[in-house]
């Protein structure tokens, strides 16, 4: 597709940093190529993200091929979050990135409330869309059940940590680390990448690190993280790893439901776990609109 994608406009937005090309194409014409995607994706070579979301129509998803049948919850006629990592794979979920998406076929005209459905890989997502404008909103996803499968360890650098199996849509391995300080946090060494056990995620995961959660001021509990991303590496926010983490936090404190706001490097988010499901609530940003010059990719 890099040939032909001269003209094509995109939006660029983020939720808590974690920063997405959003491509309109709501009968599924584009040839969303592995190569197309990551060049787009690149911080040098292309706009740089963390990923790229394509708003379509789910049905026209189904009819182009792109999705084999519509997932469970999702309508032909809702608007389908197709999601795509920086290296041009394709994930089944992204909380962060469903903000955006909400926010941008809110802010575009695209659906006229302020609830609805976003269509996913994993699933039918509700949102809520607390407030909008052009540039920022406020959104509720409802992202599903968190369930904790077992446990791993995950090797960062020299050190070893343990962690809980959680599948939000997508593998997560979430560490909730005891005596880990703010500061201990930040200085976690990421970039030699992060090695897990592919026999407990033949799919790989995302990994993320906790500090134990601790009452704030308010008497609601908080906690700070850092997550590095399938596909992608290191990111300054993680949807579907804030709910994952959220879980196994709640859990290391005998709580299978609960609330947890948390820090990470790009903001604040608070999640909520019930029996039934969770929902992360945070914020997005549509930051800028452009348009692709011929020969960008060359």
């Amino acid at each position: 597709m890099t040939s032909d994608s001269a003209g094509l406009r995109f939006v660029k937005g983020h939720g808590t940093q974690n920063d997405f090309v959003v491509l309109s194409d709501p009968a599924a014409e584009l040839d969303l190529e592995a190569t197309f995607v990551a060049a787009l994706c690149d911080r040098q070579r292309g706009i740089g993200a963390d990923g790229l979301l394509r708003v379509a129509r789910s049905g026209a998803l189904v009819e182009s091929g792109v999705l084999d049948a519509l997932p469970e919850g999702v309508t032909p006629d809702d608007w389908f979050m197709d999601y795509r990592n920086a290296d041009g794979s394709i994930a089944e979920m992204c909380g962060n990135g469903v903000r955006v998406f909400a926010h941008y076929v809110r802010s575009r005209g695209l659906v006229d409330a302020d609830t609805f459905t976003v269509g996913s890989r994993a699933g039918a997502r509700p949102v809520t869309i607390h407030s909008f404008d052009d540039t920022s909103a406020e959104v509720t996803v409802e992202m599903g059940v968190a369930r904790l499968e077992g446990g791993s360890v995950v090797r960062i650098g020299g050190d070893a940590y343990k962690g809980a199996k959680v599948d939000v849509g997508n593998p997560h391995l979430a560490c909730v680390v005891d005596g880990l300080t703010p500061e201990g946090l930040a200085a976690v060494d990421f970039s030699a990448g992060v090695i897990i056990d592919h026999g407990d995620f033949p799919q790989g995961a995302n990994v993320e690190l906790l500090t134990p959660p601790a009452e704030d001021t308010d008497g609601g509990l908080y906690a700070r993280m850092r997550v590095f991303e399938r596909g992608v590496g290191e990111t300054r926010s993680c949807g579907t790893g804030l709910v994952a983490a959220t879980r196994a936090a709640l859990e290391a404190r005998g709580q299978a439901t609960g609330e947890l706001r948390i820090g990470i490097p790009g903001g604040e988010v608070t999640v909520a776990i019930r029996e039934d499901g969770s929902t992360l609530r945070g914020p997005s940003k549509l930051v800028a609109d452009g348009v692709l010059r011929a020969g960008w990719d060359r």
